[in-house]
Parts: structure tokens; C-alpha cells; sequence
């Protein structure tokens, strides 16, 4: 009979035991994972405080992927780190904007205006700048397909006010 009253008390811890090492996991889970998410989402919350007028805003390392941002201004801001993969910047103003190591894979700068901006070590990998203003732009050390560094290349004139660099020179035209 002393064998059945220690097994009795032993029972309830014994399930408080059990249920707390199945709940275990689900806390891990539950847990915040700040750099752990999505880039879709981190670029959703990103374009929630954008609006069409950024001039002279500090946006370093935003994402903004697939993004429509047509015609906005982002005149002198500063998108050093920025990443905007698929998406159309076209007719936007970039004129005097820091982008600096930008990636902006297969995104559409046509039309833009990119007067006086410093894109240095930028990767711009399938992007296209059809009609944009480049007059004193820095692309020193930019990544870019052949086909649009020869196009730039036949427009390219000026030279960057900030780096002194001459817009021939940063694209390597010949």
C-alpha cells in the first residue's frame, strides 16, 4: 500500500514536468526575431512612413523591394546600404542623393533624375537608366551590365561636386 501513496504524489510533478518540456519549444518559438523575418515584410514596414517627398531624408540601409516609388523625391537624401531590388524609381529625383553601396538588382531608373548623386560601389546589376540625368554623377566602383555602361558612357559630362570625380572617369569610358 506504501507503493501506491508515493507513486500518487509523485504523479502531479511529474505532469507539471511533462507539460512545461512541451511547452518549452513553443516559447522558443515565440520569442521576437527582430532580424528574423522576411525581406517582403521588412520592406513593407519599411514603405509604411514613405511618402512621394523625401528630399534630404536619412533612409541608410531601407529596403525596398518591388517597391513603385515613380516619381518620388529623394533629392539629397541619404540611402547609403539601401536595397532596391525590382523596383521602379523611373522619372524619380536622385539629384544630390548619397548612394553608396546601394544594391538595386533589376530596377528601373529610367527618366531619373540622378544629377550630382554619388552611387559608388553600388551594385546595379540588370538595372536600366534609359533617358536618366547622370551630368556630374559618381559611379566609381559600381557594378553595372556592359550594355548599360556603354549607354551611360555615351552620355556621361560633369563632375561630382562631393568626390571631384568626373562622370567619364567613374564609369571607365573610354
Amino acid at each position: 500500500m506504501a507503493t501506491q501513496t508515493s507513486s500518487r504524489r509523485s504523479w502531479p510533478w511529474a505532469s507539471w514536468l511533462a507539460v512545461a518540456l512541451l511547452l518549452l519549444p513553443l516559447t522558443l518559438v515565440a520569442m521576437p526575431a527582430g532580424a528574423i523575418t522576411a525581406p517582403e515584410l521588412r520592406a513593407q514596414r519599411s514603405m509604411q512612413d514613405l511618402q512621394p517627398d523625401m528630399h534630404g531624408r536619412n533612409l541608410q540601409q531601407q529596403e525596398f523591394l518591388k517597391a513603385d516609388l515613380q516619381g518620388f523625391n529623394f533629392s539629397s537624401a541619404d540611402l547609403r546600404g539601401a536595397v532596391f531590388n525590382g523596383t521602379d524609381l523611373r522619372s524619380s529625383d536622385l539629384s544630390g542623393a548619397n548612394l553608396e553601396d546601394v544594391v538595386a538588382f533589376a530596377s528601373r531608373f529610367d527618366g531619373a533624375d540622378l544629377r550630382d548623386a554619388v552611387l559608388r560601389n553600388a551594385m546595379l546589376m540588370q538595372s536600366h537608366f534609359r533617358d536618366a540625368s547622370i551630368e556630374g554623377t559618381d559611379f566609381s566602383d559600381a557594378v553595372l551590365d556592359l550594355p548599360e555602361q556603354k549607354a551611360l558612357c555615351a552620355r556621361a559630362s560633369g563632375t561630382n561636386s562631393r568626390t571631384g570625380i568626373s562622370t567619364r572617369d567613374s564609369l571607365a569610358c573610354r
